[in-house]
């Protein structure tokens, strides 16, 4: 039913990619001129300058799907350039981000490309010293504030996870070193500190509002997750995907990622077609959909209880 709306169109994508990388560009160029008049004023630019590198990311999301262009070679050069934008090696992060698709609420196949979520009867079973590690992974300053720092800036420089093959430090290496031929280039132009002062925010404020929107699209009460015998890719999809609802201008800057029921059911839609499948069928706009004042109360809910089939909050599983 939603294969037919996998087709891109070319000129749609390069639009899409030049809204968003000039203004980025701008307001980067805004903060260095905020820059001169208050460093106050220089993170209120970096705001908006995450949020137009974390549409940047999502294209290059689109990109390691083959969606957003006809021919792959355009998908991958297109994400290799954007991944020196994002600090994303595009080779490495494309390869665990189809592992998170093709297991997706499996309870027997959790671990690469996705957030840790422990069961009811596992966190029971955990040492003292193993509980308050996953009580620390699971704080949100550490989930939304350190964890993405150190994802973005520290792990993606090397191909975590995938140590053994040359592709991807390849991958790896090569975002390396374009990154820090252009950010040398920077630097040479406005000095150290001004560049350091300027990218790091946008670069980790980027980084939460991303962890954030892949948290929330699959961290909800009534998420799906089955062990292995009766796990299904597509009841996966549908159920353990939210329809994460925006208001404009944000479903436009995440690039109608929340519609992430529809894009785990099929993830060769490009992000601009997604609101086409709500358009045509209805039924979907109300499944799993989930508003951005109700999101925020998924941040209380940390283990999966298997017997309820949902997730719930340290209290609610009485450990």
């Amino acid at each position: 039913m939603v294969a037919r709306y996998r087709e891109p169109s070319v000129s749609r994508s390069v639009f899409e990619i030049f809204v968003t990388v000039i203004p980025f560009v701008a307001l980067w160029a805004l903060a260095y001129a905020a820059y001169q008049v208050s460093y106050l004023l220089t993170l209120v630019v970096a705001v908006p300058a995450a949020l137009f590198l974390v549409r940047l990311f999502l294209i290059q999301h689109d990109c390691g799907h083959g969606a957003f262009f006809k021919k792959r070679v355009a998908n991958d050069w297109v994400g290799r350039v954007l991944g020196v934008f994002t600090m994303t090696p595009y080779a490495v992060w494309q390869r665990s981000h189809a592992i998170h698709h093709s297991d997706s609420g499996n309870l027997d196949e959790r671990g690469v490309g996705a957030i840790d979520v422990k069961t009811v009867a596992e966190y029971r079973d955990m040492s003292p010293l193993r509980r308050l590690q996953y009580r620390l992974y699971r704080n949100p300053f550490v989930m939304f504030v350190i964890g993405p720092a150190y994802v973005f800036l520290i792990q993606q420089r090397i191909p975590a996870g995938h140590l053994g093959n040359w592709r991807f430090w390849l991958s790896a290496m090569g975002t390396n070193l374009v990154f820090a031929a252009l950010f040398g280039a920077l630097v040479w132009a406005i000095g150290l500190v001004p560049a350091l002062a300027i990218h790091i925010p946008i670069v980790v404020i980027a980084a939460s509002v991303g962890v954030w929107m892949f948290y929330i699209q699959h961290q909800f009460e009534h998420t799906y997750w089955e062990r292995h015998k009766n796990w299904n890719v597509h009841d996966a999809a549908l159920n353990g995907s939210s329809h994460y609802d925006l208001p404009q201008p944000l479903r436009w800057l995440t690039a109608n990622i929340g519609i992430h029921h529809v894009h785990h059911l099929y993830a060769r839609i490009p992000f601009y077609r997604l609101s086409e499948v709500l358009r045509d069928y209805p039924e979907l706009k109300d499944h799993r959909r989930m508003t951005l004042l109700e999101s925020f109360q998924c941040v209380r809910l940390k283990l999966w209880d298997e017997s309820q089939k949902r997730l719930v909050t340290y209290r609610e599983a009485m450990v």
